[in-house]
């Protein structure tokens, strides 16, 4: 459970600031990326401790494995989490998603709006993170975004495996012997005091802005 709501919360929140920031309500895209920051930091820490199947190495698969998966010759336990290509696109999400919080921190659009860290890092830091925030990151995410949405369209429509349907409920068909995950109420209870930690972190860190 704690990492299916972390997912539905990092897309509204990922939609949010999308929408805020290409609308320009700045107030509103501060509020997401202090949520986002505290959301990726919990994702983070819960992808070393948390259960099974949240856990990075569940989903850390080698150059080979990805060649044989797009192959057709994957594992029977590749589609159990992630496969090696969904792997990819999470991997690829999270560090982009990461940079676009970090940047966005330290970034300054010179006129009303300017990240909590901006003061703290030299002009040419803020400068080269800003370029990157609201180009180069940005266009990324949006990109990232899609491909992400057409895949699930695309397993949903074409392989018919109703990735969505498990994501909301949690439960799946395995094959005999397949590890299962932690998630009893000692996990649920440590997920949630993970995630006061880190939102108390990301009002620390939004608290140091001029």
């Amino acid at each position: 459970m704690p990492t299916r709501l972390f997912h539905w919360a990092l897309a509204v929140t990922v939609l949010g600031l999308l929408t805020t920031g290409l609308g320009g309500w700045m107030g509103w895209h501060f509020r997401l990326g202090h949520a986002a920051l505290a959301l990726l930091a919990f994702r983070v820490v819960w992808g070393l401790v948390g259960g099974y199947w949240s856990r990075f190495r569940s989903f850390t698969f080698s150059p080979a494995a990805l060649r044989s998966y797009l192959r057709g010759r994957g594992q029977p336990g590749d589609e159990v989490g992630h496969s090696p290509l969904g792997a990819l696109s999470v991997w690829a999400m999270l560090l982009f998603l990461l940079a676009q919080v970090a940047t966005g921190l330290v970034s300054d659009d010179e006129i009303a709006a300017a990240g909590p860290l901006a003061h703290r890092v030299s002009t040419a830091v803020v400068e080269s993170a800003s370029k990157w925030h609201v180009v180069w990151g940005k266009y990324s995410v949006i990109t990232l975004v899609s491909l992400h949405v057409l895949a699930v369209l695309f397993y949903a429509l074409v392989r018919r495996r109703p990735l969505v349907r498990a994501m909301l409920h949690g439960d799946k068909a395995v094959p005999p012997g397949t590890p299962v995950t932690r998630d009893d109420t000692v996990a649920r209870l440590a997920a949630l005091v993970l995630l006061a930690a880190c939102i108390g972190l990301a009002s620390w860190i939004f608290s140091l802005r001029i």
